[in-house]
């Protein structure tokens, strides 16, 4: 059985690695992108990260949200139970005051073919949007049973806890997760003490995302012949560090008989804010690696 967590105050318990689809299912074989979907289930995974983002490739029939009617169709076609699942989603605000989140949300479900979101995550907040609003808003979206908790998306620290503020002044639940960037080569601003503070009033649980920092803690890249998001920035200073500790985890890793993306991802596991790691994947086989980091955290502090 796959561990799981809370989800901060929230009813909501989720599988310690979630499964997310940032820009990945729209860009490969239906076919390939159910594989990867089952292989997610049939591991135990029962959390699924979705958002809509604007067509990129030239090919999709709408110039935004296909990503999510390819999440719901994949969604359908791996057997999926809706009840046994937790799917989130992003709130983007891209359109607002146009449209307002109920609005947006709205929109989503329709291209998903969902009648409800687990949770949904708020963007900062645009320019004449204030936070009380977006709280306002969200509580609304969650009493009309759209939706059943809400969480916050790269939000600073002093906009944290201003949310669990106006939360707990309106009576609208808590915000429940805080998803962020974080990974062996990017500790701030989840370590940050200011981050940990701002966590307290509200208990939400951090959701970390760039974990494996654009694929290079895989240790793929060492080899010249691969190919992915930075095959051509290998010489660039800002993907350095990273590299560097990805020597050091294929060493590791070989010693331990676990892929260096495992151990990746077991060092954030560790962190007692961490409820769940958001991984992507492009195979089968890469969630049987990246699955591998549960069984890491009982081997050895990586810390």
């Amino acid at each position: 059985m796959i561990a799981h967590a809370r989800l901060g105050h929230s009813d909501l318990h989720v599988s310690r690695v979630a499964l997310g689809s940032w820009r990945t299912f729209e860009r490969m074989p239906r076919e390939q992108g159910v594989a990867v979907m089952r292989a997610a289930r049939e591991a135990g995974i029962d959390f699924l990260d979705d958002a809509r983002y604007d067509d990129e490739t030239g090919t999709a029939p709408i110039p935004t949200g296909y990503s999510e009617v390819v999440f719901g169709e994949l969604f359908r076609a791996s057997g999926w139970e809706r009840d046994e699942v937790v799917v989130a989603n992003k709130l983007w605000w891209e359109f607002w005051p146009e449209q307002q989140a109920a609005g947006e949300l709205d929109a989503s479900l329709q291209r998903m073919r969902l009648d409800h979101l687990d949770l949904a995550y708020s963007e900062k907040p645009p320019e004449g949007l204030t936070v009380d609003e977006v709280v306002d808003q969200v509580g609304a979206v969650i009493e009309s049973g759209k939706l059943r908790a809400w969480g916050l998306l790269n939000w600073p620290a002093d906009l944290l806890a201003e949310a669990a503020r106006s939360a707990e002044r309106h009576g609208v639940a808590m915000p429940a997760a805080i998803q962020l960037p974080y990974s062996l080569v990017r500790r701030s601003p989840v370590e940050d003490p200011e981050t940990i503070e701002a966590l307290e009033p509200s208990g939400a649980s951090i959701v970390a995302s760039a974990t494996l920092a654009a694929g290079a803690l895989t240790g793929k890249y060492l080899d010249q012949e691969s190919h992915g998001r930075i095959e051509h920035q290998r010489n660039d200073p800002k993907h350095a560090t990273a590299l560097g500790a990805a020597r050091e985890l294929v060493s590791l890793g070989a010693q331990l008989e676990v892929p260096p993306a495992a151990l990746a991802i077991a060092f954030v596991l560790q962190n007692p804010h961490v409820a769940s790691v958001l991984v992507g994947a492009t195979t089968p086989g890469q969630i049987a690696e990246n699955f591998q980091a549960l069984d890491v955290t009982s081997i050895a502090p990586l810390r």
